[in-house]
């Protein structure tokens, strides 16, 4: 299976907008805002997923010379299947979307409120190694307030997929500012990518930064005063 798949590349132009498939992974181009879902991905249950995962991550250990009967090796394919169902990838699955309540705000509280440093691991969507950063995450209320531990999961839910920097700051943006029904939005995210440290120009001391202001944001006093906050 897996090479008939090799097969088939090597048989493709393999260009995307005048770009090879590995200028697209080195440079981390991407398509769209939009994790790239097939329309029958949820056909199967999650169990069944795994049990093939778990069949197909075998093979590949096979394919590199992996030795399957060894007592350590035996049980990896089925730890990396439930591991990619169930934990870093469980972010595709619109299922396990954090249910979010809203709450009048009684204070009056109109200034912004930020979220800062809130750790996050997620993958790179074109080599499958990680991506681990801290997002900061602000609004300003348009009557209602959404629960603090609530902004950590919407950046967890959206991080816990194969991603795109740039995909996964705006759709956390976007998403806020539909549950909190306010253009008033702001999120940076800062991030070490492994595809970038760990192969390819293995930079080791470099981080990527991507922003998205909405709103009241998107003048620059607004962005000053955010960022002064964010460096106290």
């Amino acid at each position: 299976m897996i090479t008939d798949v090799i097969l088939k590349e090597k048989q493709t132009d393999q260009k995307l907008n005048g770009f090879s498939f590995e200028e697209v992974g080195d440079d981390h181009l991407f398509t769209g805002l939009e994790t790239p879902m097939k329309k029958d991905a949820f056909k199967l249950s999650d169990n069944e997923k795994k049990e093939k995962i778990a069949i197909l991550f075998e093979e590949i250990m096979d394919v590199m010379g992996l030795d399957l009967t060894d007592d350590s090796l035996q049980g990896t394919p089925k730890r990396v299947a439930k591991m990619y169902i169930d934990e870093i990838f469980s972010g595709l699955n619109p299922a396990n979307k954090p249910k979010v309540a809203l709450f009048d705000n009684k204070y009056q509280y109109n200034q912004m409120l930020v979220e800062k440093n809130i750790t996050f691991y997620s993958n790179c969507e074109h080599h499958f190694v990680p991506i681990i950063g801290k997002a900061h995450v602000a609004y300003i209320s348009s009557g209602k307030v959404i629960g603090l531990s609530k902004l950590n999961r919407i950046v967890q839910y959206y991080a816990k997929r194969p991603q795109v920097q740039e995909r996964l700051t705006n759709q956390i943006a976007e998403d806020l500012k539909g549950i909190l029904g306010t253009e008033d939005v702001a999120v940076i995210i800062d991030a070490k990518h492994l595809c970038v440290s760990s192969r390819g120009i293995k930079d080791d001391t470099s981080s990527t930064v991507t922003s998205y202001f909405g709103g009241k944001f998107n003048n620059q006093e607004k962005i000053a005063e955010l960022q002064n906050t964010l460096n106290y």
